[in-house]
């Protein structure tokens, strides 16, 4: 980079960075940067944002952290990310020109070097628009949704355009793309509605299963996700041929083409890039319009379409587009603007082409919908409805649908049938959508079950799961198509021999918490209340400072895309029987307060950046919930050891040599103790868990505690035990005694 291509000339003014930028800069947390503000007299001032997100020069910031040994060096992404928020124009601008410019390198590398060397920022910024606009004609065709590159746009881009070059020979311009493209998703996830990896390419997967994907569209493209999930299931297919041809490509083997047309015009340009930089060699077509109202594509016949539309969409176009062409099925009305998306899906298909898209369950059971529902099954064009578990997608709280069309003609007789498929219950956590679903599971049963109806025009049933429904049967007054009303379920609680293992299991621990029951005090020992009070006390703050415990805040850590762990510093390889490399489970606060086993799952890692540390447990810690205002500790034994700590927690690591667990946990659980520890709000209490006091006694008589404490543990956790079992003994009573599986003698 020249000398005179500083962050500020990259923006006509100085660039600035939030907290969180200040972090990543650093590569620590956002608490460590507010932490140097409060101690560092000399902390760089706020020269803009609001109170409570305060935005910084960069340049004061940089050589603040160069001062302070904090910073060697600003490394090159964050420069250029920084230069894209700090733009005159936005982030979303800037990343446009800056995706054009990677797609330029990426395309036409010997055009880039001799500009690159040989011009000077007025130079470069005045040939730059004509060469951008050659590449991306030839990339994305002649109406590309990528404008504004004009001399004057990109006039205070110069740095930026600089930066965004050498970025592309460091990281790759695809990989470099990716990262600039993902952290501008992650910052703004309340302006986007993006598909998971996990349901794009379960779709993909589904609309290739009748053959090669030649052409594809995605008519509410987004950020491209089910475009992208779509070529990499060809290119894996591509290769699967390769292989199978002895490493000789086979004739059918051309590139996918990619439509999509997205209604937002920055979007659309940042997508159309994506795909033009991640789909080496496929036709690329992205186009900006409101894909209802302005169809870029009437005259397309793809062999596949994959979307996830938007939901209760009132203002689709019901009142201009009554005599549309595309309503073959019937008018959808005002508050059904899926169906409009599902009948436009049909019409861009060729005969026997494929469409899956991602519906609100709503879709599948409102009565204002049932005629349209009742002429796509007649016709043999709804051909599954596949129940995703709660989380698969936004809106995370309710668990979407996938509905597979075929359209039909191409000689094919109308499909009688109807597959309904319910994957709601494959989750890792409980309570179910709470945390992500087990994807692997999820997509190994639909696919199976797909596949094999479409091949065989009918499937076995699976209580609870699966089901091939006759057509005829469905049309009634509701057409309600929603998988749970038509699949049996499985038999109750596994049948009368699960039924009679539970309550063997029950009576065994009905008897153990009999015998566990304790006793108020030993013998006739009973404590001076006069000496219990005189004793020192301690705060768990004092002892972390003196080195006793060491206290962890939860919440904090992703999983590794690639499959990789990230340990505790310091930890020892992974416990619990959890294999290396493999993302270990999390352990929330629902967990804590329930006593049960670690349930939660860390997020994936952004595309913007690696996966962060996650805090794990070892055998020894104790965990105390922060919310909620209860008396909980809880000691983690070796079966919980290796799990990630949850949000809302806090771990209490004590040194061995000073402090027993037990007598640390039982203490902590004091009602007294955690009342004066607590702060309360309008709608929640918090405890301060610093503020806890503990006796100052010898490690001894520490263990003396500890034991007894250990033993009322063991009492509770067999009274948690004999609720559940007896809660899973009643429910399955009653629906075996309702579904006929238990007789009531």
């Amino acid at each position: 980079m020249p000398d005179n291509a500083s962050p500020d000339n990259a923006t006509g003014g100085t660039a600035e960075v939030t907290a969180a930028g200040i972090a990543r800069l650093a590569g620590v947390g956002r608490a460590a940067v507010s932490n140097w503000r409060r101690r560092h007299a000399d902390f760089p001032k706020p020269v803009g944002g609001t109170e409570t997100s305060p935005a910084f020069a960069l340049r004061e910031i940089e050589q603040w952290l160069r001062d302070q040994g904090k910073l060697a060096e600003v490394p090159l992404r964050e420069r250029v990310w920084q230069q894209l928020v700090g733009h005159p124009a936005g982030t979303a601008t800037a990343l446009r020109q800056a995706g054009a410019v990677l797609l330029l390198v990426h395309e036409r590398p010997a055009v880039w070097q001799q500009l690159r060397t040989a011009a000077d920022d007025t130079e470069l910024t005045g040939v730059l628009p004509a060469m951008l606009d050659a590449v991306l004609a030839a990339r994305l065709g002649p109406e590309h949704p990528v404008r504004g590159l004009t001399r004057k746009a990109l006039a205070p881009s110069a740095a930026l355009v600089r930066a965004a070059g050498d970025l592309a020979a460091a990281d790759g311009a695809p990989q470099a793309y990716t990262f600039l493209l993902g952290r501008h998703l992650d910052a703004n996830p309340r302006q986007y509605t993006l598909t998971p990896p996990g349901p794009a390419a379960l779709m993909a997967e589904l609309a290739a299963s009748a053959g090669r994907l030649g052409t594809v569209l995605d008519p509410a493209c987004g950020a491209g996700a089910l475009l992208t999930a779509a070529q990499e299931r060809a290119g894996q297919e591509s290769a699967d041929g390769m292989e199978g041809a002895g490493g000789a490509t086979p004739p059918a083997d051309a590139p996918v083409t990619l439509h999509g047309q997205e209604a937002d015009p920055d979007l659309a340009a940042l997508t159309a890039l994506r795909l033009a930089l991640n789909a080496p060699g496929a036709p690329v077509r992205v186009r900006a319009a409101d894909t209802l109202r302005a169809d870029a594509f009437p005259d397309l016949a793809a062999d596949a379409v994959l979307a996830h539309p938007p939901f209760n969409e009132r203002n689709w176009g019901h009142d201009e587009l009554a005599y549309d062409p595309r309503w073959e099925y019937g008018f959808p009305a005002r508050t059904e603007s899926e169906l409009a998306w599902v009948q436009h899906a049909l019409a861009r298909l060729r005969p026997g082409g494929t469409a899956v898209l991602l519906m609100p369950p709503a879709a599948a059971s409102r009565r204002s919908g049932r005629r349209i529902r009742a002429d796509l099954l007649r016709r043999g064009a709804l051909r599954a409805v596949i129940a995703l578990p709660a989380g698969a997608a936004p809106p995370n709280g309710v668990p979407l649908h996938l509905w597979v069309l075929r359209k039909p003609g191409g000689g094919q007789p109308p499909a009688p049938h109807l597959l309904v498929v319910d994957t709601a219950d494959l989750a890792t956590g409980t309570p179910a959508g709470r945390d992500r679903p087990d994807w692997q599971s999820v997509h190994t049963t639909a696919v199976e079950a797909w596949q094999t109806f479409d091949r065989e025009g009918g499937i076995e049933e699976q209580p609870g799961v699966r089901r091939s429904l006759a057509a005829i049967d469905l049309l009634d007054d509701d057409v309600d198509l929603a998988p749970a009303r038509h699949l049996p379920p499985p038999a109750a609680a596994g049948g009368p021999a699960e039924l009679a293992r539970i309550r063997e299991r029950l009576t065994a621990t009905l008897a153990r918490t009999t015998e566990l029951t304790p006793r108020p005090a030993a013998g006739d020992t009973v404590p001076d209340p006069a000496a219990t009070a005189r004793r020192p006390l301690t705060t768990v703050g004092e002892l972390a400072r003196s080195g006793a415990l060491v206290l962890r805040a939860g919440g904090a850590g992703t999983a590794a895309t690639s499959g990789g762990t990230t340990l505790l510093m310091g930890a020892a390889p992974p416990e619990g029987g959890r294999e290396p490399g493999e993302a270990p489970a999390v352990l929330t606060d629902h967990d804590v307060l329930g006593g049960g086993a670690p349930s939660g799952a860390l997020p994936e890692a952004p595309a913007s950046g690696p996966a962060e540390e996650a805090v794990l447990l070892r055998e020894g810690d104790v965990v105390v919930p922060v919310l909620g205002g209860g008396a909980v500790a809880r000691v983690v034994d070796e079966a919980t050891a290796g799990a990630a700590l949850g949000r809302n927690l806090t771990l209490l690591r004590p040194d061995p040599a000073a402090l027993d667990p037990w007598f640390l946990a039982g203490f902590l659980r004091g009602t007294a103790n955690t009342r004066q520890a607590s702060s309360y709000a309008s709608t929640a209490t918090r405890l301060d868990v610093r503020r806890l006091h503990l006796p100052r006694l010898p490690l001894a008589e520490q263990r003396r505690y500890g034991q007894r404490f250990r033993e009322l543990a063991d009492f509770e956790g067999a009274l948690r035990l004999a609720s559940r079992l007896g809660e899973q003994l009643v429910q399955g009573l009653h629906d075996g005694l309702t579904e006929g599986s238990v007789a009531p003698d």
